[in-house]
Formats: C-alpha cells, sequence, structure tokens
C-alpha cells in the first residue's frame, strides 16, 4: 500500500524516508536524544539535512553517544581526533560549536531540570499543530523561534539561528509541520 508523504522527502533515499516516517515531528523528550538533534541541526547550517543525516552514526560515535557529560572536558586534541576521523563533517568551528553548545546546556540543565523543560515550555507542553497544505508553504521560522533564538544567543549558543532552531523545533515535535495529507500527520 503506497503512503503519501511530505512532498519534501527524497523516496530514493531509504534513510530519508525511514527519518521521515519513524523519527521526524515526533515528540521527543529524552534529554541525550534532544543534545543530539539540536546538535545535529547545527551542523546542518549551509548543507542538505540528508548530508548531515548520513552522517549521523559518525557523529554518535566521535562524540560518544552525544554523552553532555564527555563532551564538555574534550580539549583541542578531541577536536583534532574527531576531524581526523572523517566521521564527521569536517569543520573545526561546527565541532567546537557542539562542546561549546555542551557547556551552555550544563547550565540550562541546572536552571530548568533538563534540556526538555527549556525547550518544550516554549509551546506549554504541547506539539503545536500547523495547517500545511504543501510543504513549501510551512514557515520557516516563527516568534517563537526567534525568542528561544534570541535567548540561546544571549546564553551564548553557537551556530543557532531562529531557521535552525525552527528545523529543530519541527524534527523534534515541538510543531507538527506535515503536510496535511501525509500519513504522519495525525499518527
Amino acid at each position: 500500500m503506497d503512503r503519501y508523504r511530505c512532498g519534501w522527502v527524497k523516496l530514493s533515499d531509504p534513510l530519508y524516508v525511514q527519518y521521515h516516517d519513524k523519527e521526524w515531528g515526533r515528540a521527543l523528550h529524552d534529554d541525550r536524544a534532544l543534545f543530539e538533534l539540536f546538535s545535529l541541526e547545527t551542523q546542518s547550517a549551509g548543507l542538505s539535512w540528508l548530508t548531515v543525516l548520513k552522517k549521523r552514526e559518525g557523529y554518535r560515535k566521535a562524540f560518544e553517544e552525544f554523552d553532555i557529560a564527555k563532551i564538555v572536558k574534550y580539549d583541542d586534541k578531541d577536536i583534532d581526533r574527531i576531524i581526523e576521523s572523517g566521521l564527521v563533517i569536517k569543520s573545526r568551528p561546527k565541532i567546537t560549536s557542539i562542546i561549546e553548545n555542551a557547556k551552555r546546556f550544563l547550565k540550562i540543565i541546572e536552571e530548568f531540570g533538563s534540556i526538555d523543560n527549556y525547550f518544550w515550555s516554549r509551546v506549554d507542553g504541547k506539539t503545536i499543530i500547523n495547517d500545511v497544505p504543501d510543504y513549501k508553504t510551512a514557515a520557516c521560522r516563527t516568534n517563537i523561534s526567534d525568542e528561544i533564538t534570541k535567548d540561546l544567543k544571549k546564553r551564548g549558543f553557537k551556530f543557532v539561528g531562529s531557521t535552525t532552531l525552527y528545523a529543530f523545533m519541527q524534527a523534534c515535535g515541538m510543531v507538527n509541520d506535515h503536510e496535511n495529507s501525509c500519513f504522519c500527520k495525525n499518527s
């Protein structure tokens, strides 16, 4: 049985189809998974999400499954190791941003109790379901993503802009921007 999917899904790539069908837009509340997703979204700046998605397992290996407690201790030798591994996108500033953002997330956890509380409190703990007749008409940023981005930048986060933050919100299910006719819209 054929299912209709959002128009942005590259049906020729099984990884992309799997990501869309099983992950994108599903409510995510695990701090480690949110940190991973946030980090990967920041890596996609200037690149396609598929490029990052194909390297996700490499990022997991290079960054020890996105264990914040370990990552905050990384130094220049770790950055060199990660670059030389060939497992991730070879951008020193982007790699460094994961480490620096991990340090800032520790402060968020201290202040809000969890990464989950920090992000999901912005939408009152509930997914915002948007009317999306065609993915090309979906928002790429909102007042909420602008506000969170402003706060994150004030806290010293790197490689985060409102468009990147909104993509994160879509991916972790804070907003449901599946096309109205997509089989995932109401699942």
